[in-house]
């Protein structure tokens, strides 16, 4: 079942991308209403936030920059959404993520925990800067 494994490092940099694009399009919707939502149409300042965070931090996933630390703080934030934004929305605590609308929240937490770990993939910026911080030669770790 090995025969996909060779890709591995290329696909972990489309997941990455595809994920920083997904987010980096909710921050668009949250903080210049592009397209118009109507869910987005009264953005309290706590949603503004976590727009910015969205745009900044999904544009740096698709880069490939700080894919770690980007990661990190995005799957926070999405658990954050989930617990303050989901779970209450019925008016009391609700943990399915069927009923309170959090299916996304959930993933996106452990999608960005999972980038947190692994990092960007071989085609980031973050492997660029690694392989030119190497010594040609060495047999540095990866």
């Amino acid at each position: 079942m090995n025969f996909m494994s060779r890709y591995q490092p290329v696909l972990l940099s489309l997941f990455r991308f595809i994920t920083g694009l997904l987010l980096f399009q909710y921050g668009v919707a949250k903080l210049f209403k592009f397209p118009v939502l109507p869910y987005f149409a009264n953005i309290p300042p706590l949603i503004w936030t976590a727009g910015a965070l969205e745009l900044v931090l999904g544009a740096a996933l698709m880069l490939g920059l700080f894919t770690r630390i980007a990661g990190f703080i995005l799957a926070g934030e999405m658990a954050f959404a989930y617990f303050i934004g989901h779970m209450f929305k019925t008016g009391m605590p609700v943990f399915l993520p069927l009923i309170n609308g959090g299916t996304a929240a959930i993933l996106f937490c452990f999608v960005c925990l999972y980038l947190s770990a692994a990092g960007g993939g071989s085609i980031s910026v973050d492997a660029m800067v690694r392989k030119e911080e190497e010594p040609s030669g060495s047999l540095a770790r990866r």
